[in-house]
């Protein structure tokens, strides 16, 4: 089978005007936080400060036990949502709400967050219905009692956001599912024409499958057409995938490190100190256990479909949809999914 490689794709940049705010230094990564209290301390702080500007009943709306079975539900679907949207919120608390998802994010994960909220704008010209397609339309919600120590989490959530935080002992931090989704995958008109939120992960994945050998490129495309979605779905517990794909033990160390530096993208959308444990993980369970898959065609525009996969977790990119044009991307952990893992062996621990 033949590829051809794409031409290159001018890149863009955004200016947010309301959400734009000082920068919270705080690294991020969905792995086991061990001695993450830098995060977890900033997170709890911020979450107390967003609570503390709401009236009883708005905070009623936002915070919910840490049991509530609302904490391990989600979805990137244009829907309502439980939580406080932004766009009940008044400027203040808007700005302690994105604060808040600022102690999460990188600022490179922050502002892909935001233009992905950004581009419900774009749909609303699109498809002339500004109700459903709204950048107000994401959710805050809040579990359990924010603290220094002890178990609870967060999560912001709407149409191709989904980032969940589980905080456990006060210091230890899960970040998965992670869900983040563009459409248009590149807005072809209008004054954001040319913007591609996902572009960065769609490109990675191309240029890494290009460059293997034609050999390692039969190996790596397990289908000829691409899943119409990414494969693990909004589910709340996802089994390990079988790894489908060319394996990382059979290929060079300069290939074994691009398609590590996939995975230090997807991972950079959380705060630094977040990922690098996340990566950490990757690495401890075996790089040279990763599994590369293709699926579909292997032009710009082509449906495709791409995924890493390890012993512990998943990384998902799917663009089906819309003539191609719909990105989603998803990192989920087999045993680290709202922080199932650190709370059982908190459990252990206690015991």
């Amino acid at each position: 089978m033949k590829f051809s490689f794409p031409s290159a794709r001018s890149r863009f940049s955004l200016v947010i005007g309301a959400f734009a705010m000082a920068s919270l230094a705080v690294p991020i990564s969905l792995a086991v936080a061990r001695k993450a209290s830098g995060p977890a301390s900033l997170m709890a702080s911020a979450a107390e400060s967003f609570l503390g500007s709401l009236s009883a009943e708005e905070k009623a709306k936002a915070s919910f036990d840490f049991a509530a079975p609302g904490r391990m539900e989600w979805h990137f679907i244009p829907k309502d949502r439980t939580g406080l949207p932004i766009k009940a919120m008044v400027p203040k608390q808007r700005e302690l709400a994105h604060a808040l998802l600022k102690t999460g994010l990188s600022a490179t994960g922050y502002d892909k967050a935001t233009l992905i909220m950004k581009l419900e704008s774009v749909l609303a010209e699109m498809e002339k219905d500004p109700v459903k397609r709204d950048p107000e339309k994401y959710w805050f919600s809040v579990f359990g009692v924010p603290s220094a120590s002890g178990n609870w989490g967060w999560k912001v959530e709407g149409h191709h956001v989904s980032l969940n935080f589980t905080i456990v002992d006060g210091n230890l931090i899960a970040t998965s599912p992670s869900f983040l989704g563009s459409n248009p995958g590149e807005v072809r008109e209008g004054p954001m024409k040319g913007t591609r939120a996902l572009g960065k992960e769609e490109d990675a994945g191309r240029s890494f499958l290009l460059s293997l050998s034609p050999e390692q490129q039969a190996v790596a495309l397990f289908d000829q057409t691409a899943p119409p979605e990414i494969v693990t779905g909004p589910t709340t517990k996802v089994e390990p995938l079988a790894p489908v794909g060319v394996r990382a033990n059979s290929l060079s160390p300069k290939h074994q490190r691009v398609l590590f530096s996939i995975l230090e993208m997807a991972a950079g959308t959380l705060n630094p100190t977040l990922a690098q444990q996340r990566l950490a993980r990757v690495k401890a369970a075996g790089v040279e256990k990763l599994a590369f898959g293709w699926a579909g065609g292997s032009k710009l525009g082509d449906p495709q479909y791409y995924r890493i996969s390890g012993p512990t977790f998943v990384f998902e990119y799917d663009n089906t949809q819309n003539k191609a044009n719909h990105v989603h991307t998803v990192w989920r952990d087999f045993e680290g999914d709202f922080g199932r893992d650190l709370l059982r062996e908190h459990l252990k621990a206690s015991h």
